[in-house]
C-alpha cells in the first residue's frame, strides 16, 4: 500500500492541461494562493540539491500591461506559423495562443519563475544544471494550481525581449528567468486526458532501438 489514492493522483497528472482560453479574466487570485503553491513546489528535486528556485508574482496593472507588451512582440511570428496550420487541432492551438497574447494584462496574476545561478554552476552543467534545477518545481506548482481549480501554461513567448523584462523585473546578472506562467481560475473543471501514442512506441531498453 503506498498511501495514495491512485485515482486521483493520476486523474491530476492526466488532466492538468495547458490553459488559455478557459483562464478566468474577472475572478480575482489571493497571493496566499500561489503562495500555497509555490511552498508544494519547494519540495520539488533540484540540481546539487541547492534550491535556487526564485518566483516573481505579479498582481501590478502596470508591470502586467509592461509584460504583454513584451509578450505580444511574438504575434508576428505566431501568425505566420498558424498560416502552416493544416489541421483542426493546430487551428484551435494558435486561436489560444492568439488569444493569449490579446487578454495577457488581462490575467489577475502572471508568475514568473526564475533561478539563481552562479557562473561555476552555468561551466559545469550548462542548461541542463539551469533548466534541471527549476522545471521539476514549475510543474508541481502548475499540478497544486489544478488541484485549487486554478490553470496556467507554461510560455517563454516574452523571452523575446529578455533584456528589456530582465530590467523591468529588476533581476540581478545571477537569476535566470525560464518562462512566464498565467495564472487564474478556470471555467469549469472538466479537463480531460488527452490522445497520445502507446509509450511502446517512444520507449526503448538498454539503448537506442526505435
Amino acid at each position: 500500500m503506498t498511501g495514495f489514492d491512485l485515482e486521483t493522483v493520476d486523474r491530476l497528472l492526466s488532466t492538468t492541461r495547458a490553459v488559455r482560453k478557459r483562464l478566468d479574466l474577472e475572478r480575482p487570485v489571493d497571493r496566499s494562493t500561489i503562495l500555497e503553491c509555490i511552498e508544494l513546489s519547494q519540495q520539488a528535486p533540484t540540481a546539487h540539491d541547492s534550491q535556487t528556485w526564485r518566483w516573481i508574482v505579479i498582481d501590478d496593472q502596470k508591470l502586467k500591461d509592461a509584460l504583454s507588451e513584451s509578450f505580444s512582440v511574438a504575434l508576428p511570428t505566431i501568425e505566420k506559423m498558424r498560416a502552416h496550420a493544416s489541421t483542426e487541432r493546430e487551428n484551435r492551438f494558435w486561436d489560444s495562443v492568439e488569444f493569449l497574447t490579446a487578454n495577457l494584462a488581462r490575467v489577475p496574476v502572471l508568475v514568473i519563475p526564475c533561478v539563481q545561478v552562479s557562473p561555476e554552476e552555468r561551466k559545469l552543467g550548462g542548461p541542463a544544471t539551469v533548466y534541471g534545477s527549476i522545471f521539476p518545481a514549475i510543474w508541481s506548482f502548475q499540478l497544486a494550481l489544478r488541484s485549487r481549480g486554478l490553470g496556467s501554461c507554461l510560455t517563454t513567448q516574452h523571452l523575446m525581449q529578455k533584456k528589456k523584462c530582465d530590467q523591468l523585473l529588476g533581476l540581478p546578472q545571477d537569476v535566470e528567468q525560464i518562462a512566464l506562467l498565467p495564472v487564474a481560475y478556470t471555467q469549469g473543471t472538466d479537463f480531460k486526458s488527452t490522445k497520445r501514442p502507446p509509450p511502446e512506441t517512444i520507449t526503448t531498453f538498454n539503448g537506442w532501438t526505435l
